[in-house]
């Protein structure tokens, strides 16, 4: 079946550099590092102890809630380190190269097979890992039946890759690997495409799978605002979630025989002297990917998106789930009296500077907050960029003071961090929405254990 929407509420953020379309393969990386920290809510128990050999899908380590959830090596090599924090808290794993390739082949099962046998083959092949369930947006429960899935392969963040543009001569895989991901629910499958896009007639008769053609501003391409107009969540009620490069490793994978790690990322920003997409692996180091790319020392590099990125240093790692890196200024300067200037070069959501006249220009937007933190106050700014049927400042201050009546009530069910994070741009209060989300879902999560 196809359906349209269309959102109003939301913003598009402006920003400079932009990937040329264009793909670079850059040679592997001789560092790649496994952080336990991207797969929210598990216990690592380590398989592969330092000197151990590796091949491309052998198991790395486990989820000690759920042993059968495997995360396995993106290439073959040694581990070479298990960096620990505080109270021996795993922070990375680090595993070096060594060019080989060698790997560990699966048993691919029809995808007729018993959904049992099916769930098996993703956990011992690392795929499991890329099934997000909501409420909560943890790795998605081997033993909970799904009342839908929901797969988006539109992206509306800042500088995101064009999943059109990537996605184009794959349309085959991609239906082989719903075939499976369909047997996981007894619900339907619902697919998010851009208005325009050409893989909108791909899926079209393909048993449960739904198209949803979608327009509007960010945050329009999100999983949650899908899940939010077509299939809200209740109280125990369970939906997974994929992302298109999530999508794509299934596919290759079941197409190869082994767990495929290749992904193609966007690299972006204004502070990018080339910005286009790049061939890289889950897990590599950036360091090889931004040599000689930046134009600007002062800077930030961010893996993910400019809302719900993570800071990384010259010599990180791609998170396992991140489908960019974007480089934009530091914002480290004192601006006084910067409110009262006319601001043509500045963005902003509301009217309050010059450069609302220009609605089409892209700017050059650093890291910098533009005051301090304020009295959490009214002003039904996040309401404005928020298409979501719930009220989310009344939800932040209800996690504030931990109301889980509230919480319930307010539609906590419905959103994780990513679907607030324009909240927290347009803020007058500088309020750390995506933190106070993050720590109300955590609450919710063990008071429903």
């Amino acid at each position: 079946m196809e359906y349209k929407l269309k959102i109003r509420k939301g913003l598009n953020i402006r920003l400079k550099g932009e990937a040329s379309k264009k793909i670079k393969e850059i040679e592997a990386p001789d560092n790649f590092a496994i952080k336990p920290s991207d797969f929210h809510a598990i216990k690592p128990k380590v398989i592969a102890k330092p000197e151990t050999k590796l091949k491309i899908g052998s198991p790395v380590f486990f989820d000690k809630n759920n042993p059968e959830i495997v995360f396995v090596s993106p290439i073959s090599g040694t581990v070479t380190e298990i960096v620990r924090g505080e109270k021996r808290k795993i922070l990375q794993i680090n595993i070096k190269n060594d060019f080989k390739n060698d790997y560990e082949k699966l048993e691919v099962p029809a995808y007729t097979d018993s959904r049992e046998r099916i769930v098996e083959f993703f956990c011992k092949s690392g795929l499991w890992q890329f099934f997000k369930q909501r409420p909560y947006g943890i790795i998605a429960d081997t033993k909970l039946v799904p009342k839908s899935i929901f797969i988006s392969l539109y992206d509306t963040a800042p500088l995101a890759p064009d999943y059109d543009y990537l996605l184009d001569g794959k349309q085959k895989l991609l239906t082989n690997a719903l075939y499976y991901i369909s047997s996981l629910t007894n619900g339907n499958v619902y697919i998010g495409l851009r208005k325009d896009s050409k893989l909108l007639k791909a899926f079209v008769g393909i048993n449960n799978i739904n198209t949803i053609e979608i327009s509007g501003p960010h945050p329009a391409g999100n999983v949650g605002t899908l899940i939010n107009k077509f299939d809200p969540i209740n109280k125990d009620e369970t939906v997974f979630t994929l992302n298109a490069q999530d999508l794509l490793h299934i596919a290759n994978t079941i197409d190869k025989g082994y767990f495929s790690a290749e992904r193609t990322i966007v690299l972006s920003g204004s502070e990018v002297k080339e910005p286009k997409y790049i061939k890289t692996f889950l897990g590599a180091s950036v360091s090889n990917i931004i040599d000689g790319q930046i134009s600007n020392e002062n800077c930030r590099i961010i893996s993910g998106n400019v809302l719900t990125g993570t800071k990384i240093e010259k010599d990180g790692a791609l998170g396992f789930f991140e489908n960019q890196i974007c480089i934009i200024p530091e914002g480290n300067e004192y601006e006084m009296f910067g409110w009262l200037l006319p601001g043509f070069k500045k963005f902003s959501s509301s009217r309050l500077y010059f450069s609302f006249l220009t609605p089409n220009k892209k700017y050059t937007i650093n890291t910098n907050f533009h005051g301090g933190h304020r009295p959490f106050v009214m002003t039904g700014q996040y309401e404005k960029v928020c298409p979501f049927d719930i009220l989310p400042q009344h939800l932040i201050k209800a996690i504030i003071v931990k109301d889980i009546d509230k919480m319930e009530q307010l539609g906590i069910y419905e959103v994780i961090e990513e679907d607030l994070a324009l909240c927290e741009f347009v803020c007058t209060s500088k309020t750390e929405v995506q933190s106070i989300l993050h720590e109300g879902l955590e609450l919710m999560r063990e008071e429903m254990s």
